[in-house]
């Protein structure tokens, strides 16, 4: 209950300081006016602590309790100058975000510079939920670069494709002590693009070809292994790897084929009969294959045609146009 009220009241305090703020422009130096800091639910129990020895001190006449009361209560408010002081002129600006598949874990970093002494059990986590999971790390002494900067890393899980964004990212501390919690936000509008999860069971690569094109083009045949896929009803044993199986790598299947002269299309219409995500994870797998085939490849969506093409930038090209996609 403690809990819940200082996170409601941490939460008020900064949607009231902090509205129409955001995104910010990097780097963002926290400054006195920025940090601010509550008793923790430590802090509570100990603020109580100290009322009972109070109140016991006048009622029985206890010197020597007077003189713990003041004592812990001086500790206590020194603590609370430390806590506020391992997060002021920490100076943070965003990170590179890579992107990645639906179902991953994406990584936000921030950067840190730091020209004062060490600070130490700095938190990051994403803001406005009480539950979420922080990261933490020590940010070393005399940085003032960027070359030499200190990066905490925030891990968010993406369930869906698309342009996601970290949202508020709150700095916190609770150090030396832990009765005093002091945080801060940033939000620099950081993103992660997230790409659709690939379709394992799409199999081999589609025969859609232009004849007009140059290049190999996988077919279906039974010269040679193409790739592996999840295992489907009625896939004959001899289709099975076994040295997959014997890896506890699950149930996959062998592909075989041959190889045509031409360039691949890999058409989003050609799909018709399943639905939209499906259709894109199935694209997405493909993409992977050709590339990792070097068949040169092209793309067709109903608002995008992209040329057959190979290589990083061409996958990475097509991957993010699969994971736009919005229907017109």
């Amino acid at each position: 209950m403690i809990a819940r009220f200082s996170f409601n009241l941490r939460q008020r305090i900064s949607d009231w300081i902090f509205r129409a703020r955001f995104p910010e422009a990097a780097p963002v130096v926290l400054t006195q006016r920025r940090i601010f800091i509550l008793p923790s639910r430590t802090g509570y129990f100990f603020a109580f602590v100290l009322f009972l020895l109070l109140i016991a001190s006048i009622n029985y006449s206890l010197s020597l309790g007077y003189l713990l009361t003041f004592l812990l209560a001086g500790m206590g408010s020194m603590s609370m100058l430390h806590t506020f002081r391992n997060l002021v002129t920490l100076v943070i600006s965003p990170g590179k975000v890579a992107p990645v598949f639906a179902g991953e874990t994406a990584e936000f970093h921030l950067v840190f510079r730091n020209a004062r002494a060490a600070r130490f059990a700095v938190g990051i986590k994403r803001a406005r939920l009480a539950d979420a999971s922080p990261a933490f790390g020590d940010i070393a002494a005399g940085i003032d670069s960027t070359e030499q900067s200190t990066q905490l890393i925030l891990p968010m899980v993406m369930a869906a494709r698309g342009l996601h964004s970290a949202g508020r990212i709150e700095i916190f501390t609770e150090y030396p002590v832990g009765l005093f919690h002091a945080w801060s936000y940033v939000d620099f509008g950081s993103t992660c693009l997230v790409y659709p999860k690939p379709d394992s069971g799409a199999g081999a690569l589609p025969i859609m070809a232009n004849n007009q094109g140059e290049g190999n083009m996988p077919t279906a045949g039974d010269e040679e292994f193409q790739s592996l896929r999840a295992y489907r009803a009625g896939d004959t044993p001899r289709q099975i790897a076994w040295k997959a199986l014997a890896r506890e790598q699950g149930l996959l299947v062998k592909e075989f084929g041959a190889t045509t002269s031409a360039d691949l299309w890999l058409d989003f219409a050609a799909l018709a009969g399943i639905n939209q995500e499906l259709r894109l994870s199935r694209l997405t797998w493909w993409v992977l294959e050709a590339e990792r085939t070097r068949v040169p490849y092209g793309l067709k969506l109903p608002n995008l045609t992209l040329k057959p093409a190979s290589g990083q930038a061409h996958r990475d090209a097509c991957l993010r146009a699969l994971a736009l996609y919005a229907p017109s």
